[in-house]
């Protein structure tokens, strides 16, 4: 049975504009193999997936350790854009895959400047990717002039002494890396490098230090899909990741990534149809981390 139900996100104009009924699904294996389906070529919003790869970008210069004491590295429990999180833990954001720890990851990104940071940013993204991935000013237009609230935790992060720059300045470089657009397939590709421990499957090129995909899969198998994530695993048992642009990403440790896209969100903030097909991907390849064993 076919899953339905759910709407766009509405609080992003852009995001409410795209096509409801666009459906892409993609794996991508280690070795570099793609498989896909359906509108998976379609270019949409990477949203808070892209969380995933600052993250990574960041672990780069100041290490798994790094990350974990500025950051943190625990389940919220709470809404991804969650003000009470950060007041219930004196301003901590606790995991650098909700809108708080997302900001103090983008404040940690080195650069003389917003642009060069987000130099970097964007280049992260294109080597996970092995293609030239592009900033779309409409979506970023429609972002940076709708994310006050983001703005308010910024400043709240910079109060506790858990934003390591100017607030506003996170706060856009974090507007920008949400604003890229990826399709279905490069969506998988990006995972797929994060299975093969930092490998692109596309180029051949390692763009992330061995053993760091680890502790990345740690922090998606822990909040990926907010406050969806336990049900994720209980249900799914592989780390994931969503974003409110309708992207869903799940990964298996050194063998694929699987990806799927579809514009309508249930309340937590996660693709309907997306988390259906990718659950059952996973249950049709016998893929569940917590199993004993796979035929």
């Amino acid at each position: 049975m076919a899953a339905t139900g759910g709407s766009n996100a509405d609080y992003i104009p852009f995001l409410a504009s795209v096509p409801s009924d666009l459906f892409g699904l993609a794996i991508a294996t280690a070795d570099g193999h793609v498989f896909k389906s359906g509108d998976a070529d379609y270019p949409f919003a990477i949203e808070s997936i892209s969380k995933v790869f600052t993250l990574a970008l960041v672990m780069e210069t100041i290490g798994v350790a790094g990350v974990r004491e500025k950051v943190g590295a625990d389940p919220t429990g709470l809404p991804f854009n969650s003000v009470m999180a950060l007041e219930l833990h004196s301003g901590k954001p606790l995991s650098p895959l909700v809108n708080a720890g997302a900001i103090a990851t983008a404040s940690l990104v080195t650069g003389s400047s917003a642009d060069d940071c987000w130099d970097k940013i964007l280049e992260c993204q294109r080597a996970f990717a092995g293609r030239k991935v592009e900033l779309s000013n409409e979506v970023n237009n429609s972002e940076q002039s709708t994310n006050f609230h983001n703005r308010g935790i910024g400043w709240l992060l910079y109060s506790a002494g858990y934003c390591y720059s100017d607030p506003i300045r996170a706060v856009d470089i974090y507007t920008r890396q949400c604003s890229t657009l990826i399709t279905t397939a490069d969506l998988a590709i990006m995972g797929a490098t994060i299975a093969a421990d930092g490998i692109s499957p596309a180029t051949g090129a390692r763009v992330m230090a061995p053993g760091n995909a680890a502790a990345i899969l740690a922090e998606m198998a822990m909040e990926g899909l907010y406050t969806y994530s336990g049900d994720w695993a209980y249900t799914v048992g592989l780390p994931g990741k969503s974003g409110v642009g309708g992207g869903i990403l799940a990964v298996v440790p050194g063998v694929l990534a699987i990806a799927a896209f579809s514009p309508p969100l249930d309340q937590a903030g996660n693709s309907v149809r997306g988390l259906a097909a990718a659950q059952a991907m996973a249950a049709t390849l016998e893929f569940n981390l917590f199993k004993p064993c796979r035929p």
